[in-house]
């Protein structure tokens, strides 16, 4: 690869870099290709981009982005698959389930949302992360269940005003 060529990949993957907030490292060495397909086939299905990349060009992308990558400059070793997504548990809970028939891929680490998380271990902690819609949707509930309460104990008095006495002494 020419010197033109690795600045042009730096490039790319800086511009790939800047434009996520959720990025995984991971090893997928030693699948064999139908596995390594299906892998590529449900990233794909799940909205998440898999490449594998070389370790010094992607340490070069990390420093030029604006990101803080922390220290996971320092897990690019041996084979690195870079997976690239918007919904911050996705590429977790693609890894764990390709681990019920294989002991890879192997969770290097992973960026999401200017936190760090280094290690394997890591993997279930990762597929418990909510997405934003997920959070949303729960402060939406949390906000709707008093109102839902009010209109409940005005509807359960039959819209007698005895009724609505009634029900809100009780409470």
């Amino acid at each position: 690869m020419t010197r033109e060529e690795k600045s042009r990949v730096i490039e790319d993957l800086t511009a790939q870099l800047a434009g996520t907030n959720v990025v995984y490292l991971a090893d997928i060495s030693g699948l064999n290709a139908e596995t390594t397909s299906n892998l590529r086939r449900a990233c794909f299905k799940a909205g998440i981009e898999l490449a594998v990349v070389k370790n010094t060009l992607l340490g070069k992308a990390m420093e030029a982005s604006d990101n803080d990558y922390g220290d996971l400059a320092t897990v690019l070793a041996g084979n690195t698959s870079i997976l690239i997504a918007e919904n911050g548990n996705a590429p977790a809970k693609i890894i764990k389930e390709f681990r019920k028939k294989s002991d890879k891929p192997l969770l290097k680490g992973a960026f999401i949302h200017h936190a760090v998380f280094i290690g394997d271990n890591q993997l279930d902690a990762l597929i418990a992360l909510k997405s934003k819609e997920e959070v949303i949707g729960e402060i939406i509930g949390l906000l709707q269940s008093p109102a839902k309460n009010v209109v409940s104990a005005l509807k359960s008095g039959g819209g007698k005003i005895a009724g609505i006495v009634k029900t809100l002494s009780e409470r």
